[in-house]
């Protein structure tokens, strides 16, 4: 695996601190927001002093039960190819579920949800994985994601599941330390356990992020600081491979460039007490990996997840779904206090990047924003993506007879015009007395 260094995650608001920043020998930028035939001219300038950029994909959902769709994967090779990225990285993570193959509502969760670690749904991503390697230009690596929820009844170990994935398909491995630290957090699962299972031959590089902790569930939040836990298992795995390349992620709250550089230098220190602990060759553990899943040799048999095994998968993914952002029961074998923790956090993260697709809402509507938001995401699940989702809120409070653009006739006036602006035809209102005017135009209309 060609060797990365240490890099920073490139988002526009900290572009100029980046292009600053001493040492920095790669950049990692969110697949999705980028534009092939218009990269910000940051980006642009950081290739031409070869910074190496690699695409890191967030809507994919390789561990969902439909196969990849191949517009997303064109959208990544594209993507790719414009950078000149040595690979492309997406995540082991289902992010939508119903739909034809369960003959149910399609849902979209806008986040990263765990995949089962079960035996049909490694086979579903194994298939899934390779019909993204097929697609792509250059070598995929997938990333273990942070989980607030776990799965009843798993089969494997974190440790065991990215272990069998890499050995059946070949793909890398992004592993994320900060992810490792919130499931230890989260659902009990040991760190030490995790990098003793895999296979480190197998990592492309390491992603490091900082959280928060409220009421004992840990946060992956990338809008902190990275805390001493999260550098001490980038340490403990350093202890075990010169890992390829090692990058801070921050996506909020951003702090002045002499902070991010002090989180980088933390990072760089932590690789130097891991490799100078280094007791031996980095193999020993990938053959404790491959002794502690046994199972591995007779799962390599099923090369092609059929059309029962995606169906199972994805009934029990729309379950899930269906609790965290429609109100559905929750599933058997979950925990309901944990659900409820991880639907509030999806519906704050879809207020919070409904907000930064559409920007004049707030504005608009002010300190009422958030709440009105929130009361719409409890009844309304999101089904087409962010963007829609905008549109679909401002025509809920257009055609609501409460709330603040029924209370406020400037507010009204300000939301139509925007609503008027992206989406044509004014929604139609439920008011007794504009239906009866709009019959009345009607009848005009006709003489």
């Amino acid at each position: 695996m060609r060797r990365l260094g240490t890099g920073i995650g490139w988002r526009p608001e900290i572009a100029d601190a980046v292009e600053r920043m001493p040492g920095i020998d790669w950049v990692e930028a969110v697949s999705e927001n980028l534009c092939p035939g218009h990269l910000p001219e940051s980006l642009l300038r950081l290739r031409e002093r070869g910074v190496t950029v690699v695409p890191h994909g967030v809507s994919l959902g390789l561990g969902g039960a439909e196969r990849p769709d191949a517009g997303r994967l064109a959208a990544l090779a594209d993507r790719a190819e414009a950078l000149g990225s040595p690979l492309v990285t997406e995540h082991i993570a289902f992010v939508r579920a119903g739909g034809a193959l369960t003959a149910s509502p399609h849902l979209e969760a806008g986040h990263l949800l765990p995949v089962p670690r079960t035996r049909d749904a490694l086979d579903v991503l194994c298939e899934n994985v390779r019909i993204a390697q097929e697609a792509l230009p250059v070598p995929l690596a997938v990333e273990n994601i942070a989980a607030l929820v776990a799965w009843p009844d798993e089969e494997l170990t974190e440790g065991q599941f990215l272990y069998e994935l890499a050995d059946r398909t070949g793909v890398r491995l992004l592993i994320d330390v900060a992810n490792l630290h919130t499931n230890h957090v989260n659902i009990g699962a040991d760190p030490a356990e995790a990098l003793g299972e895999l296979p480190l031959e197998a990592i492309a590089y390491v992603h490091v992020a900082g959280g928060f902790e409220r009421d004992g569930v840990w946060h992956d939040s990338h809008a902190h600081p990275v805390p001493r836990p999260v550098l001490d298992i980038l340490t403990d795995l350093a202890s075990r491979v010169a890992p390829p390349g090692v990058l801070l992620e921050r996506d909020e709250n951003f702090p002045g460039a002499g902070e991010l550089e002090a989180e980088v230098e933390a990072i760089r220190d932590a690789v130097a007490r891991g490799r100078a602990q280094s007791a031996g060759p980095a193999d020993r553990d990938a053959s404790v990996a491959r002794a502690a899943s046994p199972e591995a040799d007779a799962a390599n048999v099923a090369d092609v997840a059929d059309h029962a095994v995606r169906q199972r998968l994805g009934l029990a993914q729309a379950a899930l779904l269906s609790a965290l952002v429609a109100g559905a029961p929750a599933p058997e074998g979950f925990d309901r206090v944990r659900l409820g923790v991880q639907a509030r956090a999806l519906a704050g993260k879809r207020a919070d990047v409904v907000a930064k697709v559409a920007p004049e809402l707030p504005v608009i509507l002010g300190p009422a924003y958030r709440p009105a938001f929130l009361a719409y995401a409890r009844g309304c699940p999101m089904g087409a993506g962010y963007r829609r989702d905008a549109l679909d809120f401002a025509e809920r409070l257009l055609s609501a007879e409460t709330g603040p653009a029924a209370e406020d006739a400037g507010v009204r006036r300000e939301l139509r015009e925007w609503w008027l602006e992206r989406s044509g035809p004014v929604p139609r209102s439920r008011r007794p007395g504009v239906r009866w005017a709009r019959a009345t135009r009607r009848v005009l209309l006709r003489r």
